[in-house]
């Protein structure tokens, strides 16, 4: 048997669980990724479910913004906090009966607004870019009187102008087309689908006083993402690390090598 060869395979490094399929710290760690993973991922969407609701905008009245069937996510907010430009959900039963509206403010208590100055909405004598609005958006502005909100209320309008029954439809009302600020619950912050992202802030307003912050959406999403990259990380480890540990655990060798 002195001229033949055998072979055996070896574990290297002296033992089995020395590689890294056995590595304790590194099964601690997966695990770890796991669990901090879920809390991360469940915690967003637990986060989401008490800040935002979703609604779908059945008409066209706030496009190109918000089009008819786009599914949007609104973040409940109390009607102190509104401030113009903002897209806003409200319930005002002289406007519609027992379905929520979506509309933009564009004026708050105490302001005047008018429209049309060079083709512009003005808000307190100061003429307004609305950039939100469809190409041929200032061709679709109706012109309407001078309004005085009263205290405590809001004027809004559609980013449709010509087709969307907004405050002016309502200026023989006895609030002259304006609606409480008791009546909002919620400030859109995104379209979601169709996927558009987040509204882009209102800024010609920002001449009139300071715009609202955006919500919470863009953390909620990174801890969500976040969150299902260690999960998906943390659980790859085992299956990973045993194929690396077969591959780099046995070599072959001479019988007659010692």
């Amino acid at each position: 048997m002195g001229g033949e060869s055998t072979t055996r395979t070896a574990p290297r490094g002296g033992g089995a669980s020395s590689g890294p399929a056995g590595s304790r710290t590194g099964e601690r760690l997966s695990g770890l990724a796991v669990a901090l993973g879920l809390v991360l991922f469940l915690g967003g969407f637990a986060w989401g479910a008490v800040v935002y609701r979703p609604y779908t905008v059945p008409t066209s009245s706030m496009a190109p913004t918000i089009g008819a069937g786009d599914r949007v996510l609104a973040q409940r907010v109390d009607g102190g906090e509104v401030r113009r430009g903002d897209v806003v959900v409200f319930t005002d039963k002289t406007w519609v009966t027992n379905a929520p509206v979506v509309k933009r403010v564009v004026a708050v208590g105490g302001d005047t607004v008018a429209c049309c100055t060079d083709g512009k909405l003005t808000v307190n004598g100061k003429q307004i870019d609305e950039p939100y609005l469809a190409e041929d958006g200032l061709a679709e502005l109706q012109n309407f009187p001078t309004v005085t909100v009263p205290k405590d209320r809001l004027f809004l309008l559609g980013d449709e102008r010509s087709g969307s029954l907004d405050s002016t439809a309502h200026l023989t009302d006895a609030a002259k087309g304006t609606v409480a600020r008791s009546a909002v619950s919620a400030r859109v912050d995104a379209v979601v689908w169709p996927m558009d992202g987040m509204l882009e802030p209102a800024a010609s307003f920002e001449q009139l006083g300071s715009l609202s912050s955006p919500g919470p959406l863009r953390a909620m999403v990174a801890l969500i993402v976040g969150g299902g990259v260690l999960v998906l990380a943390g659980g790859a480890y085992g299956p990973i690390a045993k194929r690396l540990g077969k591959r780099s655990g046995t070599r072959t060798e001479p019988a007659g090598a010692r």
